[in-house]
């Protein structure tokens, strides 16, 4: 049913000139049937209707044909004072005519004056309670309907609209009420009752009977919509089943039997054939389960001999906690150097640095005053820059360096002359003294390096870091459990273990002086020793063990050793010299019980050794050559410095040749002999003023050569690499074939028979009749 939209009245003042609000008092006067004239109730404004208007329940349309809606409206002004007076709470009631459908025109007509005469006694406010439940409002549809009907009957002058919206409609209804002015009575004279008129009981039971009924029909309608919805799923359901009932029907159609099909004809040959290979087929099926069978019943047998064994033995669960504890101690053990090895190579790191240092500062300063004293005597012997007074000019860093040459010197001449040494040469001396603040600190940041060595297995338990300790719990094991012990091949990992404690024990040793304790004497080194022959009594032992010291050497000492070769040995200091040939040779004996095993760190140390020796023969050995007139004059500058030169070059030449035994004889061979003799000593010689100090320096160069290198020399001469000397030893007995060198000539023979050079010496001795000398040769 459609439902008309709330109207609502707004308040209008006396003086407004609304167009709307003239055209409804052009219209009020119109005559207006009663029984079409409809209530609206407004309160409290226009808002107030609206909500009420929204609020209140849909109904149907009963027998009258058309809604009513009760309104009041509240004025203000002196318009609502003058309606206050006549009606209850000031409160103005008209009746507003609203048009219905022309089919309930004369019905509606003849029930409002039955209410008429029947209502006269009912109160107004039971009225407008009443008449407020009853009332339907129409849709947005039948407004639009009424309108257009309103508009028919405007054309063709029926009846008069309630609201006239456009001026010639209000115009043309103004003419039409002129005309019949003359039938109808004057607007004025009618009253319009906006009250609702008062029903009877007869009436208000009709509607609600109508009410309900309609409610019934609602809830009727909606269980009719639920039984058919119910219906159609209902059909659904059965039309699927029917579906699968057709589909199973048309498969089992399909799969009928044919009996049309023709088979293979079947014979007994056929049927034994194939009854044959399924037995087969289960034959073989069984006999792979009984092979299952029985081995799984070894398995069984095994294992039950298993648990006998192990119910039998009774130290299961002693040695069950010996090896747990033992892999716990080799967690911890190895935790723990992990942690400590970074700071063991930081402080091996310092000291490494700390006596880097030292060396080359000793190596440059030597180097400089080299320089700076053969500058001041080239220029000395040129007499270039000589001043008036016959002294040389020199800059003040020469003069400087010079005088604390000198001052060394005769410090070294007093220390000799207290000791008692009067036999020592200029030149031979190592020339390492350092100042006294130097020295300082030295000392200092090497013993704050020994303290904090100290510190880093201060809290460390004697069992992971004292060596002998560590190899009691592998003692241990190896008595107990020698055949797990051999299974994981502990031989080869306590080396590696070990790595750590030795470094630390090593932090302080110096190979380069000859009171640094050895190696036998350390007592990492005897407890490794101790620990290996314990396992050599024991048969069982792998051979792994024996090689554990041999191992520990080859990994950590020869590695130190090389870094002391490459970057802090000095080979012109023979005291360094001395002491690095003995910790070499300790070392490389041990190394002899793998002497069929490629041995890298040892080639690598000896590889270190010769490479430095070259560099010491290009670097450091200067020997100059002056004039006779000059070097004549023994206390002379030049002759002085010329000395001392080669004295220094002999000097490395025996450090050098002190080497034989532990490097190759053809690398010594060429490094003193070739290099070192014919090239630099040759030349100093050969320049010298021949007497007693020549044949001195010939007897020291012959003292320095190997004997063993003489041996394999061929019978009446020496070996290729002295020919040259022994030429020259020759010429030297020549030159001093007077009387009163007859010592010195004895010495040149025996130098000679020394290096097999006899022919040579028999020369001589024939030559200049020293018969007497001839049992020397004999001799040899």
């Amino acid at each position: 049913m459609a439902h008309r939209p709330p109207r609502t009245f707004r308040q209008r003042q006396a003086d407004s000139s609304d167009s709307d609000g003239a055209d409804d008092q052009s219209a009020e006067p119109a005559a207006v049937p009663k029984s079409q004239a409809i209530p609206v109730r407004m309160e409290d404004g226009p808002s107030a209707g609206r909500t009420e208007a929204a609020d209140r329940p849909r109904r149907a349309r009963g027998a009258l044909g058309r809604g009513r809606v009760w309104a009041s409206s509240r004025r203000d002004g002196p318009e609502a004072a003058r309606l206050a007076d006549g009606g209850a709470g000031g409160r103005e009631s008209r009746m507003v005519d609203l048009p219905a459908d022309e089919e309930d025109g004369a019905h509606c007509s003849s029930d409002r004056e039955e209410d008429e005469s029947s209502s006269s006694d009912s109160s107004s406010s039971l009225e407008v309670k009443e008449c407020s439940l009853i009332v339907k409002i129409p849709d947005a549809t039948s407004i639009q309907a009424a309108r257009r009907k309103r508009e028919l009957a405007r054309t063709q002058d029926d009846y008069i609209s309630l609201n006239v919206s456009h001026r010639s409609t209000t115009c043309a209804v103004k003419r039409n009420n002129e005309e019949d002015s003359e039938s109808e009575p004057d607007d004025y004279q009618k009253t319009i009752p906006f009250a609702p008129k008062p029903q009877t009981v007869r009436q208000r039971m009709a509607e609600e009977t109508a009410r309900r009924n309609e409610g019934t029909s609602e809830e009727s309608q909606e269980d009719e919509n639920q039984d058919i919805w119910e219906q159609q799923q209902m059909r659904k359901a059965v039309k699927i089943i029917e579906g699968r009932d057709h589909s199973h029907k048309s498969d089992s159609q399909i799969m009928k039997f044919d009996t049309s099909m023709s088979f293979p004809p079947v014979s007994l040959d056929i049927i034994k054939k194939q009854l044959n290979t399924r037995l087969t087929l289960l034959q073989d099926t069984h006999r792979s389960h009984q092979r299952e069978y029985e081995k799984y019943v070894e398995d069984v047998k095994s294992s039950k001999s298993t648990i006998q064994n192990l119910e039998s033995s009774s130290n299961q669960s002693q040695n069950y906690k010996f090896y747990k504890s033992m892999k716990i101690y080799v967690e911890n053990i190895i935790e723990c150097l992990n942690e400590k090895i970074i700071s063991i190579q930081e402080i091996e790191s310092s000291m490494h640095t700390l006596l880097l240092k030292q060396a080359m500062t000793l190596m440059k300063r030597r180097q400089d005053e080299l320089k700076h004293e053969s500058t001041y005597l080239q220029q000395l012997s040129r007499k270039t820059e000589a001043s008036t007074n016959g002294s040389l000019a020199i800059d003040e860093k020469t003069q400087r360096v010079l005088e604390q040459i000198e001052s060394r010197r005769a410090q070294r001449r007093q220390a000799r002359l207290l000791s008692g040494n009067c036999n020592h040469d200029e030149g031979t001396s190592s020339d390492e003294e350092l100042s006294s603040a130097e020295m300082t600190d030295f000392q200092k940041s090497r013993g704050d390096l020994l303290q904090d060595c100290k510190k880093i297995f201060e809290d460390v338990h004697d069992d992971f870091c004292n060596i002998q300790n560590v190899l009691l719990k592998f003692q241990k094991w190896q008595e107990r459990f020698p055949d797990s012990y051999s299974d994981a091949f502990i031989g080869l990992c306590i080396p590696k273990l070990l790595n750590p404690l030795v470094r630390i024990q090593l932090l302080d040793w110096n190979p380069l002086k000859l009171d640094s304790t050895g190696l036998k004497l350390m007592p990492w080194f005897m407890s490794v020793e101790e620990f290996m022959e314990n396992s050599m009594e024991d048969k069982k032992t792998d051979s792994s063990d024996k090689k554990i010291l041999a191992s520990i050497i080859n990994k950590t000492v020869i590695p130190r050793l090389t870094d002391f070769v490459e970057f802090i040995w000095d080979p012109l200091s023979t005291s360094q010299t001395r002491s690095l040939i003995t910790h070499c040779r300790e070392v490389l004996e041990e190394r002899s019980v793998c002497e069929n095993e490629v041995n890298k760190s040892k080639q690598d140390l000896l590889r270190s050794i010769i490479s430095r020796m070259k560099k010491a023969i290009e670097d450091d050995v200067f020997i100059p050559l002056y004039p006779k007139s000059v070097v004549e004059n023994k206390t002379s500058l030049h002759s002085k410095f010329q000395e001392r030169q080669f004295w220094s070059a002999l000097k490395l030449f025996r450090n050098v040749l002190l080497w034989n035994g532990l490097l190759p004889d053809d690398t010594l061979q060429e490094l003193g002999l070739e290099k070192l003799l014919n090239r630099y000593l040759m030349i100093a010689l050969l320049n010298a003023i021949p007497g007693p100090e020549v044949v001195k320096k010939c007897s020291q160069v012959a003292a320095c050569i190997p004997e063993r290198w003489l041996e394999h020399s061929a019978v009446g001469a020496p070996i290729p690499q002295l020919e040259n000397f022994s030429q020259f030893l020759s010429l030297s007995a020549n030159k001093l074939s007077s009387p009163e060198f007859r010592n010195e000539v004895k010495d040149i023979i025996l130098t000679l028979v020394k290096m097999k050079a006899v022919n040579q010496a028999e020369s001589i001795i024939k030559e200049y009749h020293l018969d007497h000398l001839m049992s020397l040769i004999k001799e040899v």
